[in-house]
This record gives C-alpha cells, structure tokens and sequence, in this order.
C-alpha cells in the first residue's frame, strides 16, 4: 500500500494536532478563526490538559500545535510546556509575542523540541495593526528580537495572507532572514470574525496568481501548511500528497476539549466529541461517527468534471462551508472563476453557516444555540510533514457527511 493510501484511511493518531489551549487572547484581530478574545470559564484544568498530555504520549502523537487566543497568557502555559516536552510530545506554538521578553525567549532557546511561530499580518505597521491592532507590529518584532538576541534556532513568522499584505511578500521575507526565521504563508478562511472581513481581505483574482508566482519563483524555502492547494489549477500539479487529513491525520482540540475535524471549520457540524466524554481522545479519533465516514473513499462531486480537478481537488471544505457553498462544487476562490460563478448563482434567501463560538469580548458570553442539521459534503485537503509542506497545501477530494454529534 502506498504512503498515501495510509493517509487517506486514517492513521492510528494524527501527524498534525492543532490545541487550542484558550480562547483569551490580548488582541481582537479581525479574521480570528475562533473568535477569540474571553477565556471561556470551561477550559480543560491543568490537570485535564495534563491528561491530555499523557494520552497523546500513549499514541506517539510526536508534536502538537498550540494556539489559541493567545495560549503564553494562560497561567499554566510554561508549565504545560514543560510537561509536554518531559513526555516527549514537541510543541510548536502560536504566539503574537506578548508574552516572549528576554528572559522567557533565553528559556526557549535553552529548550529541546520547541517551536516558536510569530504572527505577523502586515511587513508594514499601518497593514499589520489594521487586521491586528494598534501595537501589534512593534510587539511581533521585539518578540523576533528577542528570540534573534537568545539564540533560537529559526522562529517561524506565520502570515494570513489578505488583499492589503500579497505585495510585501519580499518584504516578509526580508523580514524573516533578518531574525533568522523562516517565512510561513497560511491562507485567509471564511470562519470565525474572519467571515465579518472575507469580502474586504480575501484576495482579489490577480493577486491569487500573484501569489502562486511568488511561490513558484521563490517559495522553496516558505511554509504553507493549510489551503493554498487550489492555486496548483493555474498550472502543473504542485509538490506534496494531494489528499486532505482533515479527520484522517489532523484535528483541532479546542479549549474546553471539543474535537473538531478541522481547525479552519469550527462548526457543530464538523465536531466529532468532546475529551471529557468517555475514552477521551483515542476513542474519539478512532471511533467517532464523523471521522469514520471521512476516511471512507471520496468522489469529487461536481468539480470530477473539471479539467484541473487532479490538481486542485476540489479547493478548502471550511471555505466553501463559510461561504454557503455546496461542498462537492467549487472553492470560493477557484482561480478558474468557477467559484466566483457559484457566489453569484447562491439563492438569496440562504442563511451562510457561521461558528456559534464566539468569545469576542464585543459579544455576549459564547453559547450554543441549535441548529437544523446540515448535510456535508467535505473538501478534502492534503495532510503535510508537520503540518509544513512547501510550497503549495491544501484541499482535495469530497465527502458526504452526516452531521457531527451534539457538543458532549
């Protein structure tokens, strides 16, 4: 059986785990795909991450991704650092570096199995502060210093690519030889706060291509870990498994230990259970309904017809979801302007799903409203070596789905 094979039914723990460890964060950006802001009053104890901890020891997951919110403003952060690391389980973690000063950066640099990922949306204050915040820039680049000054081995700098930002790509990565650091490009997704801005900071058509140059010229050396997969329809099919993990290598545990399928699709819909229930993690990766149905053969749906389907599969689940598109039709952002079509051609009176998540702190306390069921069909995407294939990842062949089980 080939690598691939393996990958698309599912393998006995995920390669690629994304942790959410708290929704409180110091900054509001406004594409934040978790709506965070408050820390929700349900997140897991330190002794339930712990736990948590322990299982993914058992099932060699070798390294998590932390984010949040912010994760270095949750009291417990360094200590769960440290006990993820003792258990052999790495940790690359998300930051917007408030917490990163001198001495916590010399702490990283003495630390094995640690990564360390800057955002940065802007290589220019006036761009960065508009999606971030005021402060945000000047907080990004002393963090860089600081790190650049204690000697960690090559921080990556994590960019949400918008339509304000695609011409400074030389500029990010100046940015980044500058500090030592490797440049990672991620896409912008329709989910969270981010379905508020999709229309003002997705990238315009021109701008797709743009990009998709840009790498192809000079991209060896970027990271892009999630949905740039559909720019390979410009040309040849680029490097990599064309094959999504959502459910089949990758996941998302969020703060209160909601396992969700994807980490760009926040949504009943895609929640497969939660960590307190019984079993726990290793029962719901290897047992739940929804990710057994995702490791099932996929069919392209509509998009099989096209000329460059080998290449793009299909384009990202979570846009298309967030957009109120069908999941076997196009990605929103098809550089072939079929999904351009597929926006137009929506009935007007269609609700666009969006996340009932949300800890904004302009929002009421986060609760759950219910929902009709929606059916799914899910765009899948290619799982990568940590998460950091280069140049080009994303989005592949669909799925129908049932929806996920209500929030345990």
């Amino acid at each position: 059986m080939k690598l691939v094979d393996h990958f698309q039914y599912g393998l006995n723990s995920p390669i690629c785990l994304t942790w959410e460890l708290t929704y409180a964060c110091n900054l509001a950006c406004v594409h934040c795909l978790s709506s965070s802001g408050r820390r929700d009053p349900n997140e897991l104890s330190t002794a339930e991450a712990k736990s948590v901890i322990d299982e993914l020891q058992r099932m060699q997951v070798f390294y998590i991704n932390i984010g949040g919110g912010e994760p270095t403003v949750r009291p417990d952060f360094w200590e769960l650092l440290d006990y993820s690391i003792d258990h052999n389980v790495g940790v690359k973690f998300s930051t917007n570096g408030v917490k990163l000063d001198k001495k916590r950066s010399e702490q990283l640099a003495r630390t094995d199995y640690v990564d360390v990922q800057i955002s940065l949306d802007g290589a220019t204050a006036a761009v960065n502060d508009h999606v971030r915040g005021p402060g945000s820039y000047d907080m990004a680049i002393r963090a860089l210093e600081n790190l650049a000054e204690a000697g960690f081995g090559q921080p990556k700098i994590s960019v949400v690519m918008t339509r304000q930002n695609v011409d400074q790509l030389d500029e990010f990565k100046s940015i980044a030889d500058k500090y030592n650091a490797q440049l990672r490009i991620t896409r912008l997704r329709p989910s969270g706060r981010g379905a508020d801005v999709w229309d003002e900071l997705h990238p315009l058509p021109s701008q797709q291509k743009q990009m998709y140059d840009w790498l192809v010229a000079k991209g060896d050396q970027v990271l892009t870990g999630d949905s740039f997969f559909h720019l390979s329809a410009f040309g040849e099919a680029l490097p990599g498994l064309n094959l999504c993990g959502a459910g089949r290598v990758v996941c998302l545990i969020d703060p209160v230990g909601d396992v969700y399928a994807c980490p760009f699709a926040i949504h009943e819909n895609f929640l497969a259970g939660n960590l307190r229930s019984p079993g726990g993690f290793q029962e719901i990766w290897e047992h739940s309904e929804l990710f057994t149905e995702l490791r099932q053969p996929q069919t392209g749906g509509a998009c099989a017809s096209c000329m460059h389907y080998d290449s793009c599969q299909g384009g990202c689940m979570a846009a298309k979801f967030f957009t109120g598109l069908p999941l076997d039709g196009p990605d929103p952002e098809c550089v072939r302007g079929f999904g351009e079509q597929a926006l137009a051609a929506r009935d007007a009176d269609l609700s666009v799903p969006k996340s009932d998540v949300n800890h904004s702190r302009s929002a009421p306390r986060n609760s759950r409203t219910p929902k009709a069921p929606v059916m799914l069909q899910i765009g899948m995407g290619r799982p990568d070596k940590a998460c950091e294939t280069s140049p080009l990842v994303d989005s592949g062949a669909d799925t129908r789905l049932s929806p996920a089980a209500a929030r345990a």
